[in-house]
């Protein structure tokens, strides 16, 4: 590569710091290899309450904290907390507000029931996330998205933020992972999501279902670029985009040592 390309990775779960699916290992170990091959590397995660910031240290960002993220016309101050990752010289950023991620336990409460406040909670992280690139001014060529936390993602880069400079060269990798919940995010979902006068119903109708395959197909059917995180992928979701006229797909592959992944971002990003 001539000039040190920049990947982004978004994950709802992220080895060391939270770990729900076998994925969460694979992101850690993608940004290592990643940051080890010439790429420059900058990871974004929810900071769930499970996260032990004494351990892991976490120390606030306090020139990049102080910005509002408007959701269903309610504002939510957004803190931002920084780490090192662990054996490798990259950092994770953590998203957190008070009233949506200090709590105990990470989607469902002490008894196993789905925190009602899931749908907004969705929409506030994908929407900070890509409230603190901007604030970051830093470009990536490759936004990898994995987890269906971070679903709308690649719907808001194509439509609300496709004209914001720090976007205007982002390739979107998304990855289908295992269904790991059974409830559905509410038939409001598509609302809360409208983050702006100019996104329609229509443009995210893929997610009206608000279930955890809908999330899946919506931050697929929006990528530049779909891989398959899981053996235990949802057959409807396998079927629909091994193969997808356009985009590149990488299948699942458990004794890959990753280097498939590195060259999926070289061809994405142009080299």
């Amino acid at each position: 590569m001539s000039a040190k390309k920049r990947i982004l990775f978004i994950a709802n779960e992220m080895s060391p710091y939270l770990e729900l699916t076998e994925f969460s290992e694979i992101v850690n170990r993608l940004a290592i290899k990643a940051n080890d091959n010439g790429f420059e590397v900058r990871c974004i995660m929810p900071r769930f309450g499970t996260i032990n910031e004494r351990r892991h240290r976490l120390h606030e960002v306090v020139r990049l904290s102080g910005i509002n993220v408007s959701v269903d016309n309610e504002d939510f101050p957004l803190q931002i907390k920084v780490a090192s990752l662990p054996n490798a010289r990259l950092q994770v950023y953590f998203l957190d507000n008070e009233d949506l991620f200090k709590r105990k336990f990470v989607f469902t409460d002490e008894n196993e029931q789905w925190y009602d406040d899931n749908a907004l909670r969705t929409v506030f992280f994908c929407k900070g996330a890509l409230e603190t690139v901007k604030k970051f001014g830093w470009p990536p060529d490759i936004i990898h998205c994995s987890g269906w936390m971070t679903s709308l993602i690649p719907a808001y880069l194509k439509t609300v933020y496709k004209k914001e400079p720090v976007f205007a060269h982002s390739k979107v990798v998304f990855t289908i992972g295992e269904n790991t919940f059974e409830e559905s995010l509410g038939d409001d979902f598509v609302q809360k999501a409208l983050i702006h006068a100019s996104l329609k119903e229509k443009d995210l109708d893929v997610f009206k279902e608000a279930t955890n395959t809908a999330l899946f197909r919506g931050g697929a059917t929006h990528a530049d670029a779909i891989t398959f995180g899981s053996e235990q992928i949802d057959p409807a979701l396998a079927s629909a985009f091994s193969k997808v006229r356009g985009k590149k797909t990488l299948p699942y592959n458990a004794e890959s040592d990753l280097t498939d992944y590195l060259q999926l971002y070289v061809d994405l990003a142009g080299k």
